[in-house]
């Protein structure tokens, strides 16, 4: 059945977590779809609204990979069929012609800088002020969800008024290359990619393989950087670690600058809910804030999909967005079950950057006894473990030790905000990895 090959293939492009939330579950309307129209049946309208957005394209492409057939997509809930989006006709005739949107609220006002990601924030500020002539090319690379399209759609707002800009993922360079192949009509490819001032691709690792589309985004790449035209990039990983990616084109895109962008620390992660909540007119309050940051993962995607779900379900219920409202939202995804003493070590020692042979011996060093609270107060919360294993397991005495370092280290994090809140975010690394 296509609509299982579609999903298969997201599955395997797609990460885990964010197939199973929101791609996993959803089905085709056999009976009402056609060949040029499909309706997908969602569970609500909050995966609806998140899949219509971040997945609308690559249905299409996939779809029109398996069939040829470019489609009409409409999302619809069990309530209804208002989540929908139609194509052009323009573009329903020819795919050549299709132009990826730069999405107008990505743009470097809306971008939150911190140390995982203010380097990359930095050089394609200074491209958008001066494009091909710093950092030509720049390739951006890193996990899903850190902000590597935010910064190639602001790099293309800046100057998408001024320049002509080329933007599409790397599946739709593929498709339009394809097309124009069988069709013949490569003038209109060329003229396309290498008359723009500023080429935009997303997701270059999905040239992996693709003899012939890299062969023909090799010479693409060098026409335009020999007339001073500026190539924007991004990717999942360093060039050198996509194997199957010529080595031309991986010494190409180290004549230019190759930055990373690491997933973002604790503040970081604050400040982007508050900056979405500020955008999108919604109000936390400050506990919930901290509850989303520290239970999700790094996925910026899945933050704002979480924001979003906890004001819209309030609205439709009624209800005052509250810290346990919101817990009891998401409360599948975060009960999960005991976690092992070895885990939690592992970790602690990871973040206290000792090794865990250290963290159990019976040193006085603050660095050790703060690990070893820490450790202690984990296990205590996280396992259904005694306080005599836990302190046979921490090197303590007995299980008055472990009732002395809970007492202490509660202390701490009541005193202690900042300390708190990383105490928080170590909680929900653990439940997440059990």
């Amino acid at each position: 059945m296509i609509f299982d090959k579609i999903k298969f293939s997201l599955k395997k492009s797609e990460d885990s977590d964010i197939y199973n939330k929101y791609i996993k579950n959803l089905k085709l309307d056999e009976k009402n779809s056609t060949s040029n129209h499909l309706i997908i049946e969602t569970p609500n309208i909050y995966i609806a609204t998140y899949v219509k957005r971040y997945y609308t394209q690559k249905f299409i492409n996939i779809y029109q990979k398996l069939t040829e057939i470019i489609p009409e997509i409409e999302f619809i809930t069990n309530q209804n069929r208002t989540v929908k989006n139609s194509f052009e006709e323009s573009i329903q005739k020819e795919i050549s012609k299709s132009i990826a949107t730069l999405i107008p609220e990505f743009t470097f006002e809306t971008f939150v800088t911190g140390p995982s990601n203010l380097f990359a924030c930095n050089t394609a500020k200074a491209i958008a002020k001066s494009p091909g002539t710093l950092y030509n090319p720049m390739f951006i690379y890193g996990g899903v969800g850190l902000g590597k399209t935010h910064l190639l759609h602001a790099i293309g707002n800046k100057l998408k008024s001024s320049l002509k800009v080329t933007y599409v993922t790397s599946e739709q360079f593929m498709n339009d290359f394809t097309y124009n192949v069988r069709n013949k009509t490569m003038d209109n490819f060329h003229k396309k990619y290498r008359e723009c001032d500023l080429l935009i691709i997303d997701d270059i690792q999905f040239f992996e393989g693709r003899e012939k589309t890299q062969e023909e985004f090799f010479h693409t790449f060098n026409e335009l950087i020999a007339n001073k035209k500026q190539i924007c990039v991004t990717a999942d990983r360093h060039p050198k670690n996509i194997l199957g990616i010529d080595k031309r084109l991986s010494s190409r895109f180290e004549q230019g600058l190759i930055t990373e962008i690491q997933p973002p620390e604790l503040e970081t992660k604050i400040a982007i809910i508050r900056k979405k909540c500020e955008l999108n007119n919604i109000n936390l309050p400050e506990d919930v804030i901290t509850f989303i940051a520290t239970t999700l993962n790094n996925n910026i995607r899945e933050i704002e999909g979480m924001i979003t779900q906890t004001y819209a379900m309030a609205n439709v219920l009624g209800e005052e967005i509250s810290l346990d409202f919101t817990k009891e939202i998401f409360k599948d995804q975060i009960e999960n079950k005991e976690i092992d003493l070895d885990i939690i070590l592992t970790l602690i020692s990871k973040e206290f950057n000792l090794k865990p042979s250290e963290v159990t011996t019976k040193s006085r060093k603050p660095a050790i006894v703060l690990a070893k609270r820490t450790g202690i107060y984990l296990a205590r919360e996280l396992t259904k473990k005694s306080t005599t294993n836990i302190a046979k397991f921490f090197g303590l005495k007995d299980h008055s030790a472990v009732s002395h370092a809970i007492k202490a280290f509660n202390k701490k994090i009541k005193e202690d905000k900042d300390f708190k809140l990383k105490i928080d975010e170590l909680t929900n690394k653990l439940k997440s990895s059990s």
